[in-house]
């Protein structure tokens, strides 16, 4: 898909990732904490965030995927459900993140409201966990995508044609394009 998305900076160009074109820099709108990146589509509640957490040492790849997992679920306010659907492995060779010790892909769904509202909106959750153990960081990127809007909630808006949802493909883009440019953003 030439043309649909675009190679952006990161952490003040200590790291760079392809974006999709239309993805909507949150910072310009609110305060972002300076661990975080985060995109918005603007059409639809869909976001991308990528954000430098602490290295969980002491356990496997696959649980620490699901113990970000559960944070987010807690960041969210998920009031109900929070499931894991699957934990796979992704292969280092298609990610461009040289100084990647191990990667993971987790699905899950979660189960939120926006605003303190009463109406819950199903989001699939489609996260990677990549572990950069030398600099005692997890880099996880997290695609945040509604599944199912409830008609009471504020989220509940038509989708514009002139900016298509973004895919699956978008944000597995974004993620074999994650660039480290300046290990310097490790302190």
């Amino acid at each position: 898909m030439e043309g649909t998305a675009e190679q952006r900076p990161l952490f003040g160009g200590a790291m760079s990732a392809v974006l999709p074109r239309n993805a909507q820099d949150v910072s310009d709108l609110r305060e972002v904490p300076d661990n975080q990146e985060v995109f918005v589509h603007p059409h639809t509640d869909q976001s991308l965030i990528v954000e430098l957490l602490e290295y969980q040492e002491g356990m496997s790849d696959p649980d620490a995927a699901r113990y970000h997992f559960e944070d987010v679920a807690a960041s969210n306010d998920c009031r109900g459900r929070a499931e894991v659907q699957s934990v796979e492995p992704l292969p280092l060779a298609q990610l461009s993140l040289a100084r990647c010790s191990g990667a993971w892909a987790l699905t899950g769904h979660q189960l939120v409201s926006k605003f303190n509202e009463q109406a819950q909106n199903t989001v699939t959750i489609q996260m990677a966990l990549l572990r950069i153990q030398q600099h005692a960081t997890d880099l996880l990127v997290t695609f945040n995508d509604p599944a199912d809007i409830d008609p009471a909630s504020s989220s509940s808006v038509p989708v514009s044609d002139d900016s298509p949802a973004w895919t699956v493909d978008d944000f597995q883009r974004l993620l074999c394009s994650i660039r480290l440019h300046d290990p310097g953003l490790f302190g």
